[in-house]
């Protein structure tokens, strides 16, 4: 697989996440794009854990990319007190 390819899976696979994610929240993928870029969801842990995430279900990958999303939005507005 050359480089090119590689790209293409990886950002097929973040879309899917991140559209997935905005469906299940019930809001548009441009707000669930806005809130994980906030938080650097899409390079720290999607882009880089692509190894990992994408051998997982889209349905597990969903849960845990909004899951994290809440934790660190909390996390942050505890910080921000």
């Amino acid at each position: 697989m050359n480089d090119k390819d590689e790209k293409y899976r990886r950002i097929h696979f973040t879309v899917m996440a991140i559209e997935g994610s905005a469906r299940k929240l019930n809001i548009s993928g441009q707000e669930m794009y806005r809130r994980l870029s906030k938080q650097d969801i899409i390079h720290s842990r999607l882009l880089k854990h692509y190894e990992l995430l994408h051998t997982q279900s889209l349905d597990w990958v969903i849960d845990d990319t909004i899951e994290t999303l809440e934790n660190w939005e909390k996390e942050r507005k505890e910080q921000a007190v």
